[in-house]
């Protein structure tokens, strides 16, 4: 029996259910694979599952399930009224939460007929796999030694799992492509505004709303962009702060291109952080649009998803705040990323670790 049949993931059978709606999709819809036709068609018919594979919301849910049992049945004293404890399970429900709403946000897409969702899946397969990997080795850790034994069988989903952010493109070489595939759009429009500049008078309405965005900018205005009356007015703040994250992270990316312009593919110390700030971004879209639904259609669970959302948007826009933050402190960046340079050298030279024993020998 394998670990998927004892975990009981969802089957692939209902046809609006998240993220299996995938196996009944045609091979050259599935996210980078799309881009490239000229692959394999043995490499595109594996790419078909990423997404089944980007969201491994079985092992997730069935973790948080065991764990969550574990605990309860605990005849000693109840762990779970430990805040540590308390942390630890309300993480792993966010995460459960994010990888099952991305599955669905990415699914309802494909069903509405868009054929442009590289950038999520690619999110998606990063996120999930990450996520299934952090929630079961959580539950390890929460359950001690007994959750390390072959009985309650998280041991083997914590092996089985760790090949998914290996597998349909490794999650190191998804987030350059999260990031420079993010990167294009602005690069263009910042291409059309060189153009302009060549003949300012023909391009006045242009160049005089730029300068307008860049005003607004330095006086800490803005951009302007609200999700009022988008999502539900009980996450008007979880709203607020993804529309100021993205305005953070907007302003550092246009900021890196105007300075690398061409060479920013060959700046993977940046690309990983703005590519882990859209992972941020784009989960908190998502369970945004999630609770939202769940609030206006009165959902028995709907305060709960609330929390879940609130939880997850306070900590992915400090997230995000901070990163922006280091990437424009440009000259402590520099240091540290020639320092990763020479560290990787030096290790690869000597073949091994540079530094001496501590006692001499």
């Amino acid at each position: 029996m394998t670990c998927w049949s004892r975990w009981r993931s969802p089957p692939c059978r209902a046809s609006r259910s998240w993220g299996p709606l995938v196996c009944k999709c045609p091979v050259n819809w599935v996210a980078w694979a799309s881009a490239t036709p000229s692959m394999p068609a043995w490499w595109r018919s594996w790419a078909c599952m990423t997404l089944v594979w980007a969201s491994p919301w079985g092992p997730i849910k069935a973790s948080v399930s065991k764990v969550s049992c574990s605990l309860a049945r605990r005849n000693r004293e109840k762990i779970h009224n430990f805040g540590v404890i308390q942390e630890k399970l309300a993480r792993m429900a966010m995460l459960q939460y994010v990888t099952e709403s991305m599955a669905y946000m990415v699914s309802a897409n494909m069903d509405q007929g868009s054929t442009d969702f590289q950038l999520e899946a690619a999110i998606s397969k990063i996120f999930g796999s990450e996520a299934a990997w952090k929630v079961t080795d959580e539950c390890i850790q929460i359950m001690g030694g007994m959750g390390f034994m072959k009985e309650p069988g998280v041991e083997r989903v914590l092996r089985d799992l760790r090949i998914f952010r290996i597998f349909e493109g490794t999650n190191d070489i998804l987030r350059l492509f999260v990031a420079l595939q993010g990167c294009m759009d602005k690069g263009k429009e910042l291409s059309g505004l060189g153009n302009a500049l060549k003949n300012p008078f023909g391009n006045a309405g242009l160049l005089l709303g730029e300068a307008g965005k860049q005003l607004r900018r330095r006086a800490g205005l803005g951009s302007g962009l609200s999700l009022s009356g988008i999502i539900h007015p009980e996450l008007s703040r979880s709203g607020e702060l993804a529309v100021q994250a993205l305005e953070q992270f907007a302003t550092v990316v246009e900021t890196k291109l105007i300075k690398h312009k061409k060479e920013i593919v060959n700046e993977q110390f940046v690309l990983q952080r703005l590519a882990d700030s859209a992972i941020d971004l784009y989960a908190m879209v998502v369970v945004l649009s999630r609770a939202s639904r769940s609030l206006s259609e009165g959902h028995p669970t709907a305060q709960h998803e609330k929390m879940l959302c609130d939880s997850w948007c306070i900590e992915a826009a400090a997230r995000i705040r901070e990163s922006m933050v280091a990437l424009q402190s440009d000259p402590q960046q520099q240091e540290l990323f020639r320092n990763f340079k020479s560290i990787s050298k030096a290790l690869v030279e000597r073949g091994g670790v540079v530094t001496s024993n501590p006692l001499g020998f």
